[in-house]
């Protein structure tokens, strides 16, 4: 039943990392070792580079402006962070109101607090997700996942998507599901390469796991060393603040299998600076979110 969850795991970050190091021997030790455990870092090779919020220091975060600037970058990886609307569009936006990143206040000033949850697609697809980042991207908006997912597809890029408050949002790991199937995202190529699902909710990564085993899952945060087997029973990975994080909780981590057998791989956020990136990569984790991911893939190709 987890023979394709296997292969999701190994393929999808030994291959980014074989796509972020040409010409390196972790390129050939991903085409000749695809079986292997999952332990980028753990094996000697520099860890993965995410754009968190894609290229998020140089384009509004969420937007498809700041996974086209990734793209511009040369980074595969991109992160995300989805929550619905009150008609039940699925959109991309951290935050669970609008106010920080549009301009709500003046289009719907009378409407305050601004969630997310309180306004249709229709008026959020009218709110400038730009200026608030830099006038240069004025009229940005905030996406829809499915245009979002059309866009990484057609940058040929690959994705961590967070499940963001999913309490307030009952069943939206289904509907992302299905909406994840209806784009191609759930066949074999896309699970063996190119799709990771995150969430700070525990009970909603269990909920996807059993919804769709092949998929990768990863939990954000740091559990106490004692409780990583439990949360190994439904996740892939451990993706941590990298400041909670040791060289040990690292290879505490990986000497934990997860649930298709392979041990935990451990993504630290937020990383933003040359120093800090060469600390971490030390860590012997798997990868690195980052706002600046050109500093972040520089200092680890320059360490």
């Amino acid at each position: 039943m987890y023979a394709r969850a296997v292969a999701a795991i190994t393929a999808a970050l030994l291959g980014a990392a074989a796509l972020l190091m040409p010409g390196s021997d972790a390129r050939a030790g991903a085409h000749a070792h695809a079986d292997s455990p999952v332990r980028a870092g753990g094996t000697g090779a520099r860890p993965l580079v995410i754009a968190h919020r894609g290229a998020s220091a140089q384009a509004p975060e969420n937007t498809l402006a700041s996974i086209d600037r990734a793209a511009e970058l040369g980074i595969p990886w991109v992160e995300n962070d989805v929550q619905r609307t009150r008609d039940g569009e699925l959109v991309v936006i951290h935050d669970d109101s609008l106010q920080r990143t549009t301009d709500v206040k003046r289009v719907f000033p009378g409407r305050a607090p601004w969630k997310v949850k309180d306004f249709t697609a229709a008026e959020i697809a009218r709110l400038d997700a730009g200026s608030w980042f830099d006038s240069r991207f004025a009229g940005t908006r905030v996406p829809t996942l499915e245009q979002y997912m059309r866009r990484v597809e057609y940058n040929r890029q690959k994705l961590v998507l967070e499940i963001k408050n999913p309490e307030l949002y009952p069943g939206i790991e289904q509907q992302i599901l299905k909406l994840l199937g209806n784009e191609g995202w759930l066949d074999r190529p896309h699970l063996t390469g190119r799709l990771v699902v995150q969430s700070f909710s525990a009970d909603s990564l269990r909920t996807v796991h059993e919804l769709r085993p092949a998929v990768t899952t990863a939990f954000l945060g740091t559990p106490r060393i004692a409780d990583l087997p439990g949360y190994a029973a439904f996740t892939d990975g451990i993706n941590p603040s990298y400041g909670t994080i040791s060289r040990g909780y690292v290879s505490a981590a990986h000497s934990v299998a997860g649930p298709h057998g392979r041990p935990l791989g451990v993504f630290a956020w937020t990383v933003d600076d040359a120093d800090s990136a060469r600390q971490v990569a030390g860590y012997g984790v798997d990868g690195i979110i980052t706002d600046k991911p050109d500093v972040v893939r520089d200092a680890l190709q320059n360490p």
